[in-house]
């Protein structure tokens, strides 16, 4: 199987290392090109100078990027994609994308013979160092079986969700629930802590009681306790998340109340912190420490 990786992100970077490892000869593509040729230097694979280079002969093309319109926007030009993408190969966009955009690559890759799964991915850097991340797929049944091999090399849990667009948003519900979860044990510790319980004391009975969450469990006392606030998923990509997740409510005819607070929440905080701040960091900005 002939591979290529393009976009060497927080987690597309180690993921690529894992397909670099597992197939010879990957190619690897990055908008700085610097980038991917250290990554070739350090790990192995090929430096692609552009995404068609890094496509032709390829069985199997993977993208992570930060939206789709970014992966959209690599299909056109002599240099592009689709000029490198042959009938029979199959691309894989492990962005965390929206449906609607998937749909439209997908149709656009049809049509000239190309597969296309959508393929988001939950675990984070560290699940992407583990090779044990979570990938969620939309798209043909088949098509997943004929790459699977690929997606082995750094997921630990492959699960088909549908057709296209279903793994895009099956990722930003899963997300919006994340915000959610952030935004509501911020506010259940600012009372608990305003009332005179210690906000340590609190996280240790909520995470041996029925509201404990991943924001609980792991995210409060290793970040906000802790006031340590690491960047390692920025604020920008889950409040974009969490608007694809209202957007997938509105078009199922949904009503959301709940979802759409979050993300008018997130919108807020996003406009007040900026494009760096890292997701958890809302919490500052919920308490006016921002």
């Amino acid at each position: 199987m002939q591979t290529a990786f393009l976009g060497l992100g927080a987690i597309g970077t180690p993921m690529a290392r894992h397909l670099a490892a597992k197939f010879a000869g990957t190619r690897i593509w990055n908008r700085t090109a610097a980038k991917a040729a250290a990554f070739v230097a350090q790990y192995g694979g090929m430096h692609a100078a552009t995404p068609a280079a890094a496509a032709r002969d390829a069985d199997v093309v993977i993208t992570c990027f930060p939206v789709s319109r970014d992966v959209e926007s690599l299909l056109d030009g002599p240099d592009g994609l689709l000029a490198g993408l042959r009938p029979g190969s199959t691309l894989v966009d492990c962005t965390s994308g929206d449906p609607a955009t998937s749909k439209r690559i997908a149709a656009r890759l049809a049509e000239r013979g190309i597969g296309f799964l959508d393929a988001p991915v939950s675990g984070g850097v560290v699940g992407a160092e583990a090779a044990a991340l979570t990938v969620m797929i939309g798209g043909d049944a088949a098509t997943l079986e004929r790459v699977r091999p690929a997606l082995e090399a750094f997921g630990k849990r492959i699960v088909h969700c549908g057709p296209v667009g279903a793994g895009d948003a099956v990722k930003a519900v899963n997300n919006a629930l994340l915000a959610q979860h952030i935004i509501g044990t911020a506010e259940g510790l600012m009372a608990l802590e305003r009332a005179g319980v210690d906000p340590a004391l609190a996280l240790d009975v909520i995470n041996n009681s029925s509201g404990r969450s991943n924001a609980s469990m792991n995210l409060f006392p290793e970040r906000v306790l802790t006031k340590a606030y690491p960047r390692t998923f920025r604020l920008a990509l889950l409040d974009k998340d969490v608007g694809i997740a209202l957007q997938v409510a509105r078009d199922a005819g949904v009503t959301a109340p709940m979802l759409e607070l979050a993300s008018q929440r997130y919108r807020d905080a996003h406009a007040a912190m900026g494009e760096e701040a890292d997701h958890v960091e809302i919490v500052k900005w919920l308490r006016g420490e921002s």
